[in-house]
């Protein structure tokens, strides 16, 4: 399968040595269970916008998803089930993702993230000398589910979910980090019906 299909090496493009994970494999419980990654955002699915800062930068592209996997392989990328039924978690979703890289660095965003920086794979990359991860953080909190992690985190994280735990907070504050600020536009995530409108909470 192509690489990012469709991208050119520019010099405003340049494809960094990452691969990049789509997180898309929630149950979207209070989004009336719906697939997050087909709702309408602004007149396009979610799924367009959250993959726009990989397709810029990473050089090959991942999607977690659980269902409609046939309609997400027609987007040109490599669709990663979970191996656990009943939507485990995102830390499942990384973990077969890290597996999975083509490369060292995965960078990892989920699939209801419309806002985030164009050029958001180049700041995670800037921050990461010395530490095997970097997550996103806005003025309220750190964000799990956005962030830069190396493939050697691939055995601890295996050995922190056959303990039974799956908190992403729990697992990552183990980990020596660096943090990288983003608006709270940039991190919005539409949780709700409500969050569709392009307001953030």
């Amino acid at each position: 399968m192509a690489e990012n299909p469709g991208m050119e090496n520019t010099q405003e493009q340049i494809l960094l040595p990452i691969s990049g994970l789509l997180l898309a494999g929630g149950a979207g419980r209070r989004m009336d269970h719906q697939d997050k990654g087909w709702v309408g955002y602004q007149g396009h699915p979610l799924v367009f916008h959250a993959l726009r800062p990989l397709q810029r930068h990473a050089r090959t592209i991942l999607i977690s998803a659980n269902r409609n996997l046939e309609r997400y392989a027609s987007l040109g990328y490599r669709v990663l089930p979970d191996a656990e039924s009943g939507f485990p978690g995102p830390l499942h979703g990384l973990l077969t993702g890290l597996e999975a890289a083509r490369q060292d660095w995965l960078v990892f965003v989920p699939v209801d993230a419309p806002n985030l920086p164009e050029d958001l794979l180049w700041q995670l990359w800037e921050r990461r000398k010395g530490v095997p991860l970097v997550l996103a953080e806005d003025e309220r909190d750190v964000i799990p589910v956005i962030g830069l992690m190396h493939r050697r985190l691939a055995s601890p994280l295996r050995h922190f979910l056959a303990s039974g735990q799956r908190r992403a907070g729990d697992f990552f504050a183990a980990i020596p980090q660096h943090r990288l600020p983003l608006t709270l536009q940039e991190a919005q995530n539409c949780n709700h019906p409500a969050d569709l409108q392009g307001s953030v909470a």
